[in-house]
């Protein structure tokens, strides 16, 4: 099957230099040379932790999956990830900046001024803290935030940022996620400002649901999302 997406490289700078190697998933022009581009919105998807192993390449199906459907979307690999150079860091702190460099990036190459962004696992922090710092995202998707107890040592003090965010917010969650029980994100979102959902995905485990397996579902989760906003 042909797909109806082209995919470039790049290469983004963070406000402290460091390079990220950066993904760009972009749905390909019609014959006409009209773009299928869906209201101009970009998608940016941010990894699990660096630490563990994470890279840009555990979004590619997501990715490719919104390009097939006429969204264009960028990943990109955390500082110390991948070809990206730099160190990660334990707590996720250092690499906002990483997320607020690309979002600026897509900004200004992309012509768009509506990013939604995306975090799976430990990502989900990471971009949780970036979205009030980014006057362009429209809305935050979470997939498997860490919210448990032994994971909030390390992410603990990203959880007021985005609870106190008003844009809208879903929360995406397999109901056996090691990390998180359905109790503790329910207790979570409690306090949350603004409008936030939830989409509880039965019997998934926390590393089950960034295989591929689950790819086809996040990307329909994220389009009804996004045509909500």
């Amino acid at each position: 099957m042909m797909s109806n997406y082209t995919v470039e490289s790049t290469k983004v700078e963070t406000s402290d230099g460091v390079k990220l190697h950066t993904r760009l998933f972009l749905p390909k022009q019609e014959e006409s040379g009209e773009t299928t581009t869906k209201d101009n919105l970009v998608v940016v998807l941010v990894h699990p932790y660096t630490v563990l192993g994470g890279c840009q390449g555990l979004l590619k199906g997501i990715a490719a999956g919104l390009a097939d459907r006429g969204y264009k979307a960028v990943t990109f690999d955390m500082r110390g990830a991948g070809k990206s150079t730099g160190k990660p860091s334990l707590t996720g702190f250092a690499e906002i900046k990483d997320v607020i460099a690309v979002c600026k990036w897509v900004c200004d190459n992309l012509s768009t001024q509506k990013i939604l962004l995306v975090g799976s696992s430990a990502g989900a922090p990471i971009a949780g803290s970036a979205v009030d710092q980014i006057k362009e995202v429209v809305g935050y998707v979470s997939l498997g935030y860490p919210f448990g107890m032994m994971a909030s040592i390390l992410f603990g003090r990203h959880h007021k940022a985005i609870l106190q965010s008003q844009k809208p917010k879903l929360f995406v969650m397999g109901t056996k996620d090691g990390f998180t029980s359905v109790k503790q994100l329910q207790n979570k979102l409690s306090s949350s400002e603004g409008r936030v959902e939830t989409h509880l995905i039965e019997g998934a485990g926390h590393f089950q649901m960034e295989g591929p397996d689950f790819d086809t579902q996040m990307v329909n989760l994220i389009l009804t999302f996004i045509a909500s906003l």
